[in-house]
């Protein structure tokens, strides 16, 4: 069991493609500027074995549903990979409007508040957010322990901000960086 099994479990907000300007999707919504070559998706591919529980909204949901297709239909093998990776870890979903979930996935019956605090109270590896949305709701609430971004040699000039509005500042300390081949910047911050 490793120290992060013992402890209290940290929630982490991660998108897999922040712009320079702070944002994941441009203003219609699109997120093709941001996709991953080899190097960055195999990173992602092993950030994700660390995970535990990812919380998720109705809209990233929907778009994580591309990976529960057979095997033999997904592009090649580092998709088949990160599927393999994904499929397993319990997904816990917030939405109003969704009424069923499919594969390893469970509705919330609770408020965010609630069910992130019964989670990290259980053991196990780390819980991951996804998503702006119940990002925020999480960050509001002050459940939000690292953020992990891939910053992205790009400017958008408008779109979903990766941070919502804040009434307060947050501090945070630097824990690691990373370039890639790409010009993609990973960069990780913990909470102070």
């Amino acid at each position: 069991m490793t120290a992060s099994e013992i402890s209290e479990r940290p929630v982490i907000y991660s998108m897999g493609a922040v712009s320079l300007d702070g944002l994941i999707a441009g203003p219609d919504g699109d997120i093709g500027w941001g996709e991953p070559d080899e190097e960055l998706f195999r990173f992602h591919t092993e950030q994700m074995r660390e995970v535990g529980v990812q919380l998720c909204g109705r809209r990233l949901y929907e778009t994580m549903l591309y990976w529960e297709m057979p095997e033999e239909e997904l592009p090649g093998p580092l998709h088949v990979e990160w599927a393999r990776v994904w499929r397993p870890v319990p997904k816990l979903v917030f939405s109003t409007t969704l009424e069923a979930v499919a594969g390893n996935a469970t509705l919330a019956r609770r408020g965010v508040a609630e069910e992130v605090a019964e989670l990290k109270r259980q053991p196990g590896k780390a819980i991951a957010v996804g998503g702006a949305g119940l990002a925020s709701a999480l960050i509001a609430l002050d459940l939000v322990d690292e953020y992990r971004l891939f910053l992205s040699p790009v400017v958008l000039g408008g779109g979903t901000p990766y941070f919502p509005a804040l009434e307060r500042r947050i501090d945070l300390e630097l824990v690691q960086t990373r370039t890639f081949g790409s010009r993609v910047v990973y960069v990780r911050y913990r909470r102070r």
